[in-house]
C-alpha cells in the first residue's frame, strides 16, 4: 500500500483531528507543530509565539481511498479561511491557517481548490489561507494526542468557541452534497 501525507494547519490542532481521523482512507493524525524555526519545540514555547510554529496535524493516508483534493475539501470545512490571524476563539500566528504542501501536485491541487473556493461565492471576504512549502513536523506532546478522545469535556468547550456554529452555517450545505454526491 502506497502511503502518501499531508500537513494543514486550521487553529488548535485537538479541533483538526477527528474531521480527518473518521474517513476512510485515514490511517493515521498526529498533532503538532510545524513552520518555525525552533527544533523539536515545547508547546509553551509554540504558545509563547517567538519559534515561527503552528499548531498543525499530520496525515498519513492511501491515496487510493483518500485523495489529496478531497482531503484539501474536508480541511476548508473545518476553518475559516477568511481570517488570517488565527481560528476562531484560538488567535496569534501560531493558529494562522496554512496549507503545507510537500510537492508540486499538492501545491496544484491545493492552489486550484483555493481559486475555486475564493470564486464560488460562500464568502464575502477574500481567502486568506497560506499555501506554503512544508517544512519538519514535530509531533506534539502526548497529552495533545488524540484528545477529543482523552479529554471530551474539555475538547467539546474548545469546538464551542465558534468553529462548529460557523461550520453549520457555512458548510452544511456543502457536506450535506458532498455526502449525496460521493
Amino acid at each position: 500500500m502506497a502511503e502518501e501525507t499531508a500537513i494543514f494547519a486550521g487553529g488548535c490542532f485537538w479541533c483538526m483531528v477527528k474531521p480527518f481521523e473518521t474517513v476512510d482512507g485515514i490511517n493515521k493524525v498526529v498533532s503538532g507543530y510545524t513552520g518555525g524555526h525552533v527544533p523539536n519545540p515545547t508547546y509553551e514555547q509554540v504558545c509563547s509565539h517567538t519559534t515561527g510554529h503552528t499548531e498543525a496535524v499530520k496525515i498519513w493516508f492511501d491515496p487510493e481511498v483518500m485523495s489529496y483534493d478531497k482531503l484539501v475539501q474536508i480541511y476548508w470545512q473545518q476553518t475559516d479561511p477568511t481570517d488570517a490571524m488565527g481560528q476562531f476563539q484560538d488567535r496569534g500566528d501560531s493558529y494562522r491557517p496554512v496549507i503545507f504542501v510537500k510537492d508540486e501536485t499538492q501545491r496544484q491541487i491545493a492552489e486550484a481548490s483555493k481559486k475555486a473556493l475564493a470564486e464560488s461565492g460562500r464568502f464575502d471576504a477574500p481567502i486568506v489561507t497560506q499555501i506554503e512549502d512544508a517544512k519538519p513536523f514535530y509531533p506534539a506532546e502526548d497529552y495533545h494526542q488524540d484528545f477529543y478522545k482523552k479529554n471530551p469535556l474539555r475538547y467539546a468547550m474548545q469546538e464551542s468557541g465558534g468553529r462548529e456554529a460557523f461550520i453549520d452555517k457555512k458548510w452544511k450545505t456543502a457536506t450535506k452534497t458532498s455526502k449525496t454526491t460521493d
